[in-house]
């Protein structure tokens, strides 16, 4: 069982959208911890219930809407019941949590990792200021892991 769950997700030929797969691809990479496992999804569904049940922290990575883009933000999060009973087109981590919870009678602790995104369109790249941060979400994500960083690959 792994004890630590990072989940990146994202659509990734949306530009900036791809973020949370750029960072798990990077994660993959540096984690060296056998107990850390690295998801990269398209979106959340409702299998990742289980596995949120199973560890004792979920990081979550994905791009935000927001009018600035490159702003970056770490924040917890609170396991919460969605306004619907359906999980079918948009499940959120905070109601993946609640939902393990709720099944499983624990969750991890949740913690969101997010960059707004400047450019959602058709493309394989992300915008120069969403690539800008790539590195700082890497960061955050070590950081809140405990695996040291050495900076950007060069």
């Amino acid at each position: 069982m792994s004890r630590i769950l990072i989940v990146g997700y994202g659509n990734p030929i949306r530009g900036d959208d791809a973020l949370g797969w750029r960072a798990t691809e990077r994660l993959r990479e540096l984690v060296t911890d056998p107990g850390v496992e690295i998801l990269t999804l398209h979106q959340l569904a409702p299998e990742l219930m289980e596995p949120l049940s199973q560890v004792d922290l979920a990081i979550f990575i994905d791009a935000a809407e927001g009018p600035e883009p490159g702003v970056m933000l770490e924040r917890r999060i609170e396991p919460r019941a969605s306004g619907s009973a359906s999980f079918t087109h948009r499940a959120t981590p905070e109601a993946l949590l609640w939902a393990a919870r709720a099944l499983y009678g624990r969750a991890a602790e949740g913690r969101m990792i997010t960059v707004t995104g400047a450019d959602f369109s058709y493309s394989m790249d992300l915008s120069p200021t969403v690539a800008a941060r790539l590195e700082d979400v890497v960061a955050a994500a070590l950081g809140l892991i405990g695996e040291p960083f050495a900076g950007p690959c060069s």
